[in-house]
């Protein structure tokens, strides 16, 4: 599997169920959210402000797209969470299956990040992102077309410790794809 066909896999709507354990917290969650991963143009405003911001050229990319989520936490159950963020994916040329991953808005942090990707042999997406005070590893694998799974770990900033880790399931709703 390459970055194009992974993502291909991902276009959808998403049902999510993730567990987290906040470590640092003592502290165990229950989310469910609901995920809509649609793809983007080279040419998307957006995906050309965010490659601007990292003095990527265009045709370096392949594949952006646009996540968004929704979800309820039994954390807080008042709280609704919700965020949509631009990927841009920028294949390295020299090692295939590995590159950059680009986000207007990270995951550990609410702030642009660049992120290393590979993908293993089994098909598994690996990210790794290191942000200002903290380190995330996110890893997604397909079980079948419609079923992924998806493990990710904040850790310090020196990777030295985990703060939070979490799994989710996810399910491609029968209205898409």
């Amino acid at each position: 599997m390459d970055i194009t066909q992974f993502v291909e896999l991902s276009i959808g709507r998403w049902r999510s169920q993730r567990s987290a354990h906040h470590l640092a917290f003592s502290h165990f969650e229950a989310v469910q959210s609901v995920i809509d991963i649609i793809p983007l143009s080279v040419d998307d405003p957006a995906v050309v402000d965010l490659c601007k911001s990292y003095n990527i050229d265009l045709s370096q990319i392949m594949s952006p797209f646009q996540m968004t989520w929704e979800g309820q936490s039994d954390w807080d159950e008042d709280a609704q969470m919700k965020g949509s963020s631009i990927l841009v994916p920028v294949p390295d040329p020299d090692v295939p299956n590995r590159g950059k991953l680009l986000r207007d808005q990270g995951y550990a942090e609410t702030i642009a990040a660049a992120g290393d990707y590979h993908l293993t042999e089994d098909g598994t997406f690996v990210l790794l992102t290191t942000y200002d005070r903290a380190a995330a590893e996110e890893k997604i694998w397909f079980a079948n077309p419609n079923l992924r799974f998806r493990v990710s770990l904040i850790k310090t900033s020196a990777g030295t410790g985990v703060l939070t880790a979490s799994f989710a399931s996810e399910i491609r709703s029968s209205s898409s794809k």
